[in-house]
């Protein structure tokens, strides 16, 4: 669905492909009560933050949570939106709103026909390696050809 898409950019005609490449909880890395999806947008980085306060939202309305996957899919759908209607191309955050989240949560679950559907992440490729496609490799493994050994952050 969302996690691997293509889309013209409304303004230059561009065809662009849009892939999930993580997500991180943001109040460790930039103090904001977000999650920050993050997905390479023909190569180059692009934020979308969601609100944590939609986790807390969504299950107090629906009694439902919002996975990983969905939060992804939602933030890949909500980037694809931004593309197509040109909103502010360029930038390299986007930060939405608590009301977007919940109805695109909603939309996202209603178009994958459940959250049982929703694709799994990270995005596999078959013609590509894991280890390639994240740019790490785990200590103790084999050297791969233009990636380093993963460097332990403690002393």
């Amino acid at each position: 669905m969302y996690e691997d898409f293509k889309v013209t950019d409304r303004w230059t005609g561009e065809p662009l492909h849009c892939t999930w490449r993580g997500t991180i909880v943001a109040i460790a890395t930039r103090h904001a009560d977000a999650t920050d999806i993050r997905f390479d947008v023909s190569g180059k980085p692009v934020w979308i933050a969601l609100p944590n306060v939609a986790w807390v939202e969504q299950k107090r309305r629906t009694g439902k949570v919002i996975t990983d996957y969905l939060a992804a899919q939602i933030a890949g759908r909500y980037l694809k939106q931004a593309i197509e209607s040109g909103y502010d191309n360029g930038r390299e955050m986007y930060t939405m709103t608590l009301d977007e989240v919940l109805d695109l949560a909603q939309a996202v679950v209603k178009e994958a026909g459940g959250t049982a559907a929703l694709p799994s992440l990270p995005v596999i490729r078959e013609d590509e390696e894991p280890e390639k496609s994240l740019d790490l490799a785990l200590p103790g493994e084999p050297p791969i050809a233009g990636i380093g050994p993963r460097v332990s952050m403690i002393p």
